[in-house]
């Protein structure tokens, strides 16, 4: 009996220690299995951290190196409109809504005497000043009402008229920053084909996407300015289509947000923002009615404020002659 079980014993033994060896060399080859894994998944990440850094270092230099443009044809950021060209005006007649000829007239049943042209170096007594976002519904309203009436003001040199682009509604285009590119395009235009500035900033106000659609792209931007009668067509595509005037809208909104210059803390808080002489325009933007009586009577308390009042002249007293 132990003769028999002898062998069986030893061959139970060997079977296990070669099971045992066996799974000691399967371990073995995990491990180092997993060694190579956990090396090759590090050198992924530092790789892949080290191609992300060189990544980042080009786009800041390169963001550094790149100047940050700014438009011609600006004060304060703002485009002075040098003419209405393009912008046709209509035959009513505006007396209804206000002129401001003749608002220094003392006497309102006098009979109105010619008003003469201005000089070159006369400057009006109205300076309007409009902040527009074109996205803002506001804006087109008070474009769409005020038009026919600023155009005439700007055409007869009675009052100065700026508008000031700027880019509050950048995130309700669907991400395509519409606000921030369309006031960028505007910018192009001031700077590279000015008279047409008006007719330009008109078309993108009065032919306003929807707030919450994607808006132009750069390319329909591009169009739009062609179709106002622009001049140098083939730079003003390529600035607008480089978003060339991007940042530079950007910054220009965050000043505007921080205080509006000669303005007595006056900060914007929406659009459109409407300054005559300074002082908030808080009427109806769709009514150009009251808006011409706004500025008929910030032109007439201005008229009065700068005019000094004539000073009496003494008539002298004769002296007596003496008797004889």
């Amino acid at each position: 009996m132990s003769s028999d079980e002898s062998p069986n014993a030893a061959a139970a033994s060997e079977r296990r220690d070669a099971v045992r060896e066996k799974a000691q060399q399967v371990q073995a080859r995990q491990s180092r299995a997993r060694v190579i894994r956990g090396a090759t998944i590090a050198t992924t990440v530092i790789a892949i951290v080290a191609v992300a850094a060189v990544v980042v270092t080009w786009v800041v230099s390169s963001a550094a190196s790149k100047p940050l443009l700014s438009p011609a044809n600006v004060t304060d950021d703002g485009f002075v409109v040098t003419g209405v060209t393009g912008v046709g005006l209509v035959s009513e007649d505006l007396s209804n809504t206000g002129t401001l000829e003749g608002t220094a007239s003392p006497s309102p049943t006098a009979e109105p005497e010619p008003t003469p042209t201005p000089t070159p170096t006369t400057q009006p007594d109205v300076d309007i000043r409009v902040y527009v976002d074109y996205l803002s519904t506001g804006s087109r309203d008070f474009q769409l009402a005020n038009v026919q009436q600023l155009s005439k003001w700007v055409t007869e040199e009675a009052a100065t008229l700026t508008y000031y682009p700027v880019a509050m509604l950048t995130s309700k285009s669907n991400g395509t920053k519409y606000s921030l590119r369309a006031a960028g395009a505007a910018a192009c235009v001031a700077t590279h084909s000015p008279e047409y500035f008006f007719a330009f900033n008109n078309t993108l106000l009065t032919q306003q996407p929807a707030v919450d659609s994607d808006g132009y792209t750069d390319s329909e931007l591009a169009d739009l300015a062609q179709a106002s009668g622009i001049d140098s067509p083939k730079v003003i595509r390529s600035c607008i289509e480089d978003q060339s005037f991007a940042s530079w809208a950007k910054t220009a909104t965050e000043r505007a947000l921080d205080g509006l210059p000669d303005t007595d803390d006056i900060a914007l808080t929406g659009t459109p923002m409407v300054l005559v002489n300074g002082t908030p325009y808080v009427g109806q933007l769709g009514d150009p009615k009251e808006f011409a009586q706004f500025v008929l009577t910030i032109a007439s308390d201005s008229y009065y404020q700068e005019t000094p009042a004539p000073t009496p002249t003494t008539t002298p007293t004769p002296t007596p002659t003496p008797s004889s």
